[in-house]
């Protein structure tokens, strides 16, 4: 990369796989168009000369990619519809656009101030990472997921291609039952597990023994042999941060080929400089240090993997929506049986260990008593509006 059309008109720059590229290609061949490589992004580009920006609508995959149109002089950006790969822009003071996967690369731009927005830092404090479109750097922009940037003649626009606003249906059509969605549910996830393993470089799969990571195990085990199949997972010696004995239990279940290896707290703390200093914003989930403990472990022996990541936010898994049942009832105790439960959750001891009980009652009162979007943001994150208050004013 770049990477071009046939007569060097249009140029593209790309990071991340195109699943239904197989979908795509022949038809584009059959319309004249002619390959170079076995590339997916030489689809992308003779796609786009096709159907223009409206491309994207077609695509499935992760992805975040600029494409330069040198007849009409037109840029166009474009991240998946989950935003799995970033994509970050700002706007120059000549009316042009700089952009690039990470702000190191823009902070490089003279154009673009090495500044800290305040408004970034307070989204950070409050969500423990910055949300798009925001960043941590003044003037620094994240691409949302599931839109497109068009700049041309010095303009410049952002719209959302997915998800498009549902058509109206009348009459709505009946919700199956538990047992057809759940059939019809499991045949979407294990197609979508086949067309993530299309790789020509060795393949494995992160198990943490947790519902999402097994599901992604199980069903690629359904579509090749099990023995062939590599799991990963890491285990640590404090065990209240331990989950080793869960994911091994379920790759003994599968039969899949597991690898694992068993770290100290000490050298998960040891990564923390390194890191940080490849993270280009604050972060505030310390997965990020056993993750890349893991991925490390993994590269030893293969070159992808696939994840379980995304589960809990599209199955509703995280325990703050247990929690939301539960502040239902807290709210209609009497008042005087509120304070008294906060002033007796104040006083429990501190215990270090992985979410314990005064953890979590603290952390639950927090929240109880909130309109439940601002409940589960109070569950989740670490400051809330007076304690950011007096943190930043």
């Amino acid at each position: 990369q770049p990477l071009a059309n046939e007569d060097d008109s249009v140029w593209i720059v790309y990071n991340g796989e195109l699943y239904n590229e197989p979908d795509l290609k022949p038809s584009l061949e059959a319309r004249g168009h002619r390959y170079r490589t076995r590339c997916d992004t030489e689809t992308l580009v003779h796609l786009y000369e096709e159907e223009g920006p409206a491309f994207v609508d077609r695509l499935n995959g992760m992805f975040a990619l600029a494409i330069w149109d040198a007849p009409r002089r037109r840029l166009v950006l474009a991240r998946d519809r989950m935003g799995q790969k970033p994509l970050y822009y700002a706007e120059l003071p000549d009316g042009g656009l700089a952009f690039g996967s990470e702000p190191k690369a823009l902070l490089h731009h003279p154009d673009v101030p090495r500044a800290l927005d305040p408004d970034g830092l307070a989204r950070y404090l409050f969500y423990e990472y910055l949300p798009a479109p925001y960043s941590i750097w003044r003037g620094v922009h994240k691409l949302p997921r599931g839109h497109i940037l068009v700049w041309e003649s010095g303009r410049w626009s952002v719209s959302r291609y997915f998800p498009r606003p549902a058509a109206p249906r009348d009459p709505a059509p009946a919700s199956p039952g538990f047992e057809e969605a759940a059939v019809e549910f499991w045949g979407a996830f294990r197609d979508a597990v086949a067309r993530h393993r299309r790789s020509d470089v060795p393949l494995g799969v992160f198990l943490s023994g947790g519902v999402d990571s097994s599901s992604v195990a199980a069903a690629l085990c359904e579509i090749e042999p099990a023995a062939t199949v590599h799991t990963f997972s890491i285990g640590f010696e404090d065990p209240s941060f331990d989950e080793s004995a869960h994911s091994r239990a379920v790759a003994a279940q599968l039969g899949t080929d597991h690898h694992e290896r068993t770290f100290s707290a000490k050298s998960v703390m040891d990564l923390l400089p390194d890191v940080s200093s490849w993270l280009d914003e604050p972060f505030g989930d310390a997965s990020v240090l056993p993750t890349h403990l893991l991925s490390r472990f993994a590269r030893e022996q293969v070159t992808v993997v696939l994840g379980g990541d995304g589960a809990d936010e599209l199955l509703a898994g995280y325990p703050t929506f247990v929690a939301e049942r539960a502040a239902r009832w807290f709210g209609r105790l009497p008042r005087p049986t509120q304070v008294a439960a906060r002033a007796a959750a104040a006083r429990l001891p501190v215990n270090h260990r992985n979410f314990s009980f005064d953890f979590k009652a603290k952390q639950f009162l927090r929240g109880a008593s909130q309109p439940a979007p601002l409940a589960h943001q109070r569950w989740l994150a670490s400051f809330h509006g007076p304690e950011l208050r007096r943190l930043l004013l």
